[in-house]
């Protein structure tokens, strides 16, 4: 086997990796949701609340060990995917944009693996998954050169990320990359389309809540997948809103763990 093949496979298990743990991310975000609800134990959260939730599991410390190791991977293979367009975006400006949010998401998931790190090793870092978590990333960003523009950029990847949830939704364009029997499909698909659909919602809330904040210059403005939930919860029909979200992004993580094995990874072509 050449060098060329075996970066390869080890790049198909790390991307493997990634998106097992995104998936497990977004099922404890979606399942607290769904339980405060039903009015069961559970609660609104961002991903970092959901990650927090696993210190009262049994061997919580092993868990959050592995998950942190997974979301490296995550990042990792996000990166792949943006530098080397694994999945041929080009660079039209819907394609910069969809690379660009490639990006962002490597950024914020290795920021979660640190905080997941943190909660084991007791690391000085801001706790829970509150607003203060973007309020504090966006205010640093908004003492950088240009860094007003730079918080309006984030938010239109973010918004473009939505956007592209949305049409893969739609058009179900992960089929291509998927390597599933027909059988599975048929349950599969709809699941996967939902959890896209709902997500592709929640990128379009935060990344308004993004401009916002650059907008007035004021980083309390930004928000995450909570300020989004408490967003929604605000509007007519909040509870209902509210429930078909949590719903929605749980079916977003049985996506993430569907992409885990069926996906095709060719991070090398």
């Amino acid at each position: 086997m050449d060098s060329t093949s075996s970066s390869g496979g080890a790049l198909e298990i790390v991307a493997r990796l990634g998106y097992g743990a995104r998936g497990v991310v977004y099922l404890l975000v979606g399942g607290l949701a769904t339980l405060e609800v039903v009015g069961s134990r559970g609660e609104t959260t961002g991903s970092r609340g959901a990650v927090s939730s696993l210190l009262a599991a049994p061997m919580g410390n092993v868990l959050l060990t592995v998950l942190a190791i997974c979301l490296v991977c995550y990042s990792i293979w996000r990166c792949v995917q943006s530098i080397r367009d694994t999945d041929n975006h080009g660079f039209s400006t819907k394609g910069l944009v969809i690379r660009a949010s490639l990006l962002i998401s490597a950024v914020s998931h290795i920021l979660l693996a640190v905080f997941a790190a943190s909660l084991i090793y007791t690391f000085e870092l801001s706790s829970g998954g509150g607003s203060g978590d973007s309020a504090s990333n966006v205010a640093w960003l908004m003492r950088q050169p240009f860094g007003q523009w730079l918080v309006a950029i984030v938010g239109g990847c973010v918004m473009g990320a939505g956007v592209a949830h949305l049409a893969k939704a739609w058009k179900t364009g992960f089929d291509k990359h998927f390597d599933i029997s027909a059988q599975a499909r048929r349950w599969a698909y709809p699941v996967c389309r939902f959890g896209l659909a709902t997500r592709g919602v929640v990128f379009l809330i935060v990344g308004c809540l993004f401009i916002v904040a650059a907008w007035q210059v004021d980083p309390n403005e930004a928000g995450g997948t909570k300020e989004a939930f408490e967003a929604l919860r605000n509007q007519a029909f909040g509870v209902w809103l509210f429930a078909v979200v949590a719903l929605g992004l749980f079916a977003f993580g049985v996506y993430s763990l569907l992409e885990s094995v069926y996906r095709r990874v060719r991070p090398l072509s």
